[in-house]
């Protein structure tokens, strides 16, 4: 986590200012100062550090700690099994041989929610360097308390943290997604940092002192943002990729905008982005990024000719139908918007004659099969409408709170009635 120096400038300024919360833990910036330097490993500048599991105080100063040491750290989801661990672990190279030529400061992995994570590095200026731009959008001060939920090993959850550090504000973490853990922390929060499926459940909480909240991931429903609007909270909300960082922001429900200094560009309806905030690249294995030579990176993502910017999912998770493309976030759009649903995931299943149809895995109690088939019949094209229905009691989700597209495909499921 590249803002050891900044914390240890806030630790000389304000000492005794809480820097870190999680359940009755606290530590002040001298506290966390003093525990990242005692925990500062003796590796040489470059070595990647996998960083053990545990509470998220002892993460994030861990994460600290390497980067005091000149080191990569490397965050992984706590729910991973040992196995699945070390398989991901093992081919990853001792040392970043480029870290000290490119400033390299933090590697992370992929959500995976569409495939195998793969570890995304990234310089430390890809990430200070919005910071401004992020204090103008998100007005966060030292005088702040900034909750954020979820493992540190997602790019979010730890960007949230380290400019919340960097900013001097007391850093609120949960650990997990979870709606007691995220009910827990809210009376003392300012600002928050989510997913777009938790938005509501904050909301349903009523909190009194919540100003902002930052939601990642996808552009919001105006009934969302108009209902956090009356509860007199801010919304925030942007579009961006492990791998490129922030790309489009929408501060006031007109749409996503370019973020700071980003220029977007659509090529036979990808987006493309060129910025100061992408990152270095992948260890290992690659992955979805691709760059030209003038500096323009893409991971495939597609977007609607015109501004704002809305987004249609990922090109490479299309389906193929007839020899019609249809677009899951599409579908899912539509269903998701239906009185009941608390979750749905579009699949492309196997079929002799047309390639592919379209299948919906619905979590929602009570929503019948009738009441979807209407909503597609009126909302979808006739190749965008599924034609398999199936429910789930519970979608398995991603540390970053996505749906785990992989785990999906493989879940017993029962006939939608």
């Amino acid at each position: 986590m590249p803002v050891f120096r900044e914390v240890l400038a806030h630790a000389a300024a304000t000492p005794h200012r809480a820097a870190v919360r999680y359940g009755d833990t606290t530590r002040s910036y001298a506290q966390l100062a003093r525990d990242a330097e005692r925990a500062r490993p003796d590796v040489k500048p470059g070595t990647l550090v996998p960083l053990p599991d545990g509470d998220p105080v002892a993460q994030l100063t861990a994460l600290l700690a390497a980067d005091a040491a000149g080191a990569v750290p490397l965050a992984c989801d706590p729910s991973w099994r040992p196995e699945h661990r070390r398989a991901l672990l093992e081919p990853l190279p001792d040392v970043v041989d480029e870290a000290g030529a490119h400033e390299l400061a933090w590697a992370g992995f992929t959500s995976g929610s569409t495939g195998r994570p793969r570890v995304v590095v990234r310089s430390r200026s890809s990430w200070t360097g919005s910071f401004a731009a992020t204090d103008r959008l998100t007005g966060v001060s030292a005088d702040d308390t900034v909750l954020v939920p979820g493992a540190l090993s997602w790019s979010l959850t730890a960007f949230a943290a380290a400019h919340a550090l960097a900013a001097g504000a007391t850093v609120r973490l949960t650990g997990d997604w979870l709606e007691p853990s995220l009910r827990a922390a809210l009376p003392d929060a300012d600002v928050v940092h989510l997913v777009p499926h938790r938005l509501a459940a904050v909301l349903d909480a009523r909190p009194e002192r919540l100003r902002t909240a930052v939601v990642g991931g996808a552009a919001l429903g105006t009934a969302l943002r108009g209902r956090a609007a009356d509860a007199g909270v801010g919304v925030v909300s942007y579009y961006g990729a492990t791998e490129l960082s922030f790309v489009a922001v929408d501060p006031d429900g007109a749409g996503l905008r370019p973020f700071d200094r980003v220029e977007i560009e659509l090529r036979a309806g990808e987006v493309w982005v060129r910025s100061p905030w992408l990152a270095h690249g992948y260890l290992g294995d690659g992955g979805p990024l691709r760059r030209d030579g003038d500096g323009w990176a893409t991971v495939g993502d597609l977007a609607q000719p015109g501004e704002p910017l809305v987004l249609r999912g990922r090109g490479d998770g299309a389906i193929l139908t007839g020899g019609a493309t249809v677009v899951p976030e599409d579908v899912e759009a539509v269903l998701a918007a239906v009185p009941g649903v608390a979750g749905v995931v579009v699949l492309g299943v196997p079929h002799p004659g047309l390639g592919q149809v379209v299948a919906a895995v619905v979590q929602g109690d009570g929503v019948r099969r009738a009441t979807l088939e209407a909503a597609a019949r009126a909302g979808l094209a006739p190749s965008q409408r599924p034609r398999r229905w199936s429910a789930v009691d519970e979608l398995p989700r991603t540390s970053s709170g996505k749906p785990a597209r992989a785990l999906v495909a493989a879940l017993p499921t029962r006939p939608l009635r």
